[in-house]
């Protein structure tokens, strides 16, 4: 039963520190959509949503592995790299569905795939 309120303790400080964080985040306004998206037309509209999507995901990635490495408790660093391998299945989710709405995006990514396979085979 310890052991069970001590997993508690440490995931409530966990979301404590993450809740303190994102209010200081938000506080400085990063949280706040960086272009004004009435001005961005609205065949490009949904696009735009997934890229400041997919900014957000990497800037959530980065502050939990940067938190992660600052911490000492092992549950509480282990709970923050587990949040940060979430945030990189959404990258992967709103990678996908702009590739979709946008040919050129993933014609580009593809591209990009390829030139690093070749870069990583020379190497080999």
């Amino acid at each position: 039963m310890l052991k069970k309120i001590s997993i508690f303790v440490v995931i409530f400080a966990a979301l404590f520190v993450l809740g303190l964080v994102a209010q200081n985040v938000i506080g400085a306004g990063l949280s706040k959509i960086p272009i004004d998206l009435e001005q961005v037309p609205q065949e490009d509209r949904d696009k735009e949503i997934l890229r400041l999507g997919i900014i957000a995901e990497l800037d959530a990635i980065n502050l939990y592995e940067q938190l992660a490495a600052y911490a000492t408790n092992p549950h509480i660093k282990e709970l923050l790299m587990d949040v940060a391998r979430e945030e990189k299945t959404h990258v992967g989710e709103l990678q996908a569905l702009l590739s979709k709405l946008d040919e050129e995006h993933g014609k580009e990514l593809e591209k990009g795939k390829k030139e690093v396979d070749e870069l990583l085979g020379k190497e080999q």
